[in-house]
């Protein structure tokens, strides 16, 4: 099993996922993610996929992010100079952790499960005056 404990879990993400995506407006997208080794002792991670809209647009999308270790989990910090911080996560005896992120006056809750097959979700439920909806994502070894 590639997740063995909370502690353990960051050592587990570095090498190239594949990824699919579901947002509860009908959107999907599927890419591929890539968790790098930075010198720091961070993981460097960047997405790139096809975003199909309910009325059948695709776009070519990507983002990236750093993580850095944590004792029984990581943060994620957004990709920019200072890098700023997105959440962090606890990850409980059962693998999973749960963060909030207050954005303006948006508020994401982030959950990461990790699972037995070696594959792991992250949704992010977004409640606000400007933004509402839930984003499912899993990743699978590529």
């Amino acid at each position: 099993m590639l997740w063995q404990k909370p502690a353990t879990c960051f050592e587990g993400l570095p090498g190239s996922w594949t990824f699919e995506r579901r947002i509860d407006n009908g959107a999907r997208m599927e890419g591929t993610a890539v968790f790098t080794p930075r010198p720091d002792g961070w993981l460097h991670y960047r997405e790139e996929g096809t975003l199909r809209l309910p009325d059948g647009q695709t776009f070519a999308s990507y983002r990236s992010y750093l993580y850095a270790q944590r004792p029984n989990g990581f943060a994620v910090y957004f990709d920019e100079a200072p890098p700023r911080l997105f959440h962090e996560i606890a990850l409980t005896p059962d693998l999973t952790g749960s963060a909030p992120h207050q954005c303006s006056a948006d508020l994401y809750e982030s959950d990461y499960r990790f699972l037995p097959d070696g594959s792991f979700t992250v949704v992010h439920q977004v409640r606000g005056p400007k933004k509402g909806y839930r984003m499912e994502t899993t990743y699978r070894p590529a």
